[in-house]
């Protein structure tokens, strides 16, 4: 039996509030900054305190801001519908495929399967940024720059997930398929009726790390896209920022910054428990 010593537990509570405040110590700076005029935040000292101008921020950058300097004033409500957009395609695309990829790696016998398996897992080594040249070359050639498609075709497949489904099928009882045989059920009523809703706790925690991975995406939305219209809000908060001695928006752009944390932050809240279940529930 562990003892549990009351110094001990007020040590752990005092190291987790310190971390605590000094993970959302920036955040409440980004959010003080976006209620004060341009001009407030770069007086020094800055402000500490929420000022007044927190609504004119807010509409600026949800409608579009027509800013004096170099950087971008596209309205930040399109950019998040964008990125909104690019993350569930991403997210639905990537379990999609991942759930039938796995479904054929385990219950279906065809020559080199353990082969094809090895390939897809080595693909963990490639990221992105290897093979950023010739995707988009290919994105480019075929017309997809600008484009939902080109932000997330070549972002969809996943050698994670189809792993985790995979580790996880392995898992699923051998009666249940002979039971699935000789009631009569084929192949896809047995993935539809049996695989999907015993899945259904791994699917959500892949939604939400999916979800968070398709919305946070920056480099290859930087490539494939040159278009105010397409902008993510990723890139959004970059092109806001204008180089040089061009005076800069900084409320409008921490306004964005904080704009462009809501959704994933509100999957994270809403799914918590499926995505905590998903990850440590042992009973499938």
């Amino acid at each position: 039996m562990v003892e549990r010593r009351a110094t001990l537990g007020i040590l752990a509570h005092a190291i987790m509030i310190i971390g605590v405040l000094i993970v959302a110590f920036p955040l409440y700076l980004a959010f003080v900054a976006s209620t004060h005029t341009a001009q407030e935040i770069v007086q020094a000292p800055m402000p500490l305190l929420p000022g007044s101008n927190f609504w004119a921020s807010y509409k600026a950058a949800l409608l579009g801001n027509a800013s004096d300097g170099g950087g971008s004033g596209a309205p930040v409500a399109r950019m998040m519908w964008v990125s909104l957009m690019t993350a569930l395609i991403i997210t639905v695309g990537k379990i999609s495929i991942s759930l039938l990829s796995a479904f054929a790696i385990v219950y279906f016998r065809f020559p080199l399967k353990g082969l094809f398996f090895w390939m897809i897992f080595i693909t963990l080594m490639l990221p992105v940024e290897v093979r950023i040249g010739p995707t988009y070359k290919v994105v480019s050639d075929l017309g997809m720059l600008n484009s939902y498609a080109g932000l997330t075709i070549p972002l969809i497949a996943s050698a994670t997930a189809t792993f985790l489904f995979r580790q996880f099928f392995l898992t699923v009882p051998d009666e249940l398929v002979e039971a699935a045989r000789m009631d009569g059920a084929g192949p896809m009523r047995f993935f539809k009726d049996i695989l999907l809703p015993l899945s259904k706790t791994s699917m959500a925690a892949l939604f939400v790390i999916q979800f968070i991975y398709g919305w946070n995406q920056y480099l290859w939305p930087l490539l494939a896209t040159t278009s105010e219209d397409m902008y993510p809000v990723v890139i959004g908060i970059k092109r806001m920022i204008a180089g040089g001695d061009s005076q800069n928006e900084w409320n409008v752009v921490m306004a964005t910054a904080i704009l462009a944390m809501l959704p994933p932050a509100f999957v994270v809240v809403l799914m918590q428990k499926w995505f905590v279940k998903g990850l440590v529930d042992t009973e499938k």
